[in-house]
Formats: C-alpha cells, structure tokens, sequence
C-alpha cells in the first residue's frame, strides 16, 4: 500500500500530470452539475407534474433547497442510509430533538456526511501538488483527518443544535406552566389550555408554542390526549418536559384537579430552578480559579513586579 501511496504522489508532483488530473477533475465536475441541472430542468417541466400541482392544494410553506434535493435523493436512500434499524431510530430522534422534523432529515443528515467524509480527503489530496516539500505520508494521514472530520461533524453539529434547541424549551417552560395554571383555574379545559398557551407565548417562545401547537393538531386527529403529551416528551427529551407529562397523567388517571396539580408541579418547579441557580452560583468560585491563575494573575505580576525586575537588572549589569 505505501508504495503505490508514493508512486501516486511522485506522478501528483508531475507538473503535467497534476494539470491533467484537474482538468478531467473539472470536466467531471462540470459533467455532474449538468446532469443534476437537466434531471432537475426535466422534473421541472414534466406537464403531468404542472396538472398534478395545479389540481391538488399546495402546502405554501417555504421548503428548504436540501428537502427539495432530499426528494432526488430517495432512490438512493439504500445507498446512504445504514442497515441498522436501531441506529436509524436513534438518528432520528436525535434530528427530532435538534428541530428537524422533516421526513427527508434523516436522508440529508447521512448524505452530507457521505458527502464531507469524500470531499474533504479529496481535497486535501489536491492540494499536494502545492506544498510539494510535504512528506507523502504525512499528505495521506491529513487525508484520513479530514474524513474522519467530515464523519464527526455533522454529529457535532447535531448535538450543538439539540443543546440550543432544550435550552429554548427549558428557558420558556416556566412562564408555559404558569400560564396553564392561570387558564385552568379559570375554568378551561386541558386542551383549551394549552392551545391557549401556545398562542400567548408564540412571539415570545416559539420553539415551545410549536411543540405545544403540535401536541394540540395530534389531539384533534384523535390521538390520545395522554399518548400525545409522551410525544412531546419523546420530542423535545427534556426530564422537566417528562415530569410535567407524568404528573398530568396521574391526575388524569386518578380524577385530581389538573388545575391544583398543575400548581403543586409550578411550585416544586421554581424550588427546583432555584435550587439549580444555587448550584451554578456556588460551582463559579471553582470556575474562576483557572481564569484568574492563567489571564490575570500574569498580567498583574507583570504590573506590579515587572519595573522592579527591570531595575533590578539595570543594576545587576552595572555591578557586573
């Protein structure tokens, strides 16, 4: 293997065979870009399309440009996807809980690591002819980085996504419960409630209104009120989310007031985020030692010490 490694890096050094090699790189460039523009051109024209459009109702919500390549990507999902069901399922509630809900996700997520796990390498082998003085090997391990990085990535993305997307939820999860607590006390039912509550905090939180919107359009399509509410938590996975939805399920089941429940969860609630304030508040002590012993302790020894040491020196060189 690392002969043929060497040999291939000895003909990339080749002036003319590193011209040629771009040149067929770009043409095939160009080769793939137009058959994906004439495939497109084509489904774009297709007249039995255009009567099919204008007989049925058009969602007029604005899909993104990777849903519409995810719809061209389908005929090749057994390609990309993996053959675990288990790792599919997983995935896919990992893209849930980042806010992709689309039914195409799952196929955009494993086709842009497919995508990044090629491109990169590749284009760190096309700069070799640039730094020709770079050992080959070492050309070859930056390769395997790269593809390694575009495996990584876009699941380092996704759990940053994720993160953003409960801390949206859980920031505005107070203000959801006490506001269920002001509709039911009021004389509104569960359902009204929270339908209710996702059109006040929908400017305010709208992640949480969503969810909250969704959990309402799965009630009225007959879904089980309480199988409903567990889809909310299989959504967002967030544990406050998971004990709202088992303290409301108990009062259902066991006939107690929603809205005293309701009350008792809002109270335990706030002791509870006031707790976790107190948490991080005493855990900022620990966290500030590093800070301080490496960006400011240095600069203020070199403030308050450094003319001493200065001059300590000047007549430490006089003497000498």
């Amino acid at each position: 293997m690392k002969p043929f490694i060497e040999t291939l890096f000895d003909l990339m050094d080749n002036p003319d065979v590193a011209r040629n090699g771009a040149v067929v790189l770009f043409a095939a460039a160009i080769f793939l870009v137009g058959m994906i523009g004439l495939l497109l051109l084509a489904r774009h024209l297709d007249p039995v399309k255009k009567r099919l459009d204008a007989l049925m109702i058009q969602n007029t919500s604005t899909v993104s440009v990777l849903e519409q390549w995810a719809e061209q990507l389908d005929r090749f999902a057994h390609i990309v996807l993996p053959h675990n069901q288990d790792l599919q399922k997983s995935t896919i509630d990992r893209l849930t809980r980042a806010g992709y809900r689309s039914p195409n996700s799952l196929v955009i997520y494993y086709f842009i690591r497919l995508l990044l796990m090629v491109v990169l390498p590749l284009l760190v082998l096309l700069m070799y002819p640039f730094f020709p003085k770079i050992e080959p090997d070492k050309f070859f391990f930056s390769a395997a980085i790269a593809g390694m990085l575009g495996m990584l990535g876009p699941s380092y993305y996704l759990d940053k996504k994720t993160t953003k997307h409960q801390r949206s939820l859980r920031n505005g999860l107070p203000d959801a419960i006490d506001l269920l607590v002001v509709c039911t006390e009021a004389g509104l039912g569960l359902n009204a409630a929270i339908l209710r509550v996702a059109q006040v905090i929908s400017d305010i939180h709208p992640l949480l209104a969503e969810e909250l919107l969704m959990v309402t359009a799965e009630i009225r399509a007959g879904v089980d009120r309480t199988q409903a509410m567990s889809n909310l938590a299989r959504r967002t996975g967030l544990e406050d989310i998971k004990g709202l939805i088992t303290v409301l399920a108990q009062s259902m089941r066991f006939g107690t007031s929603i809205a005293q429940t309701l009350r008792i969860y809002s109270e335990e609630f706030r002791d509870k985020r006031m707790q976790k304030a107190d948490e991080e508040a005493a855990k900022l002590g620990t966290k500030m030692i590093f800070p301080l012993i490496f960006c400011v302790m240095p600069g203020f020894f070199i403030i308050a010490m450094g003319p001493a040491v200065i001059k300590a020196m000047a007549v430490f060189s006089t003497m000498g």
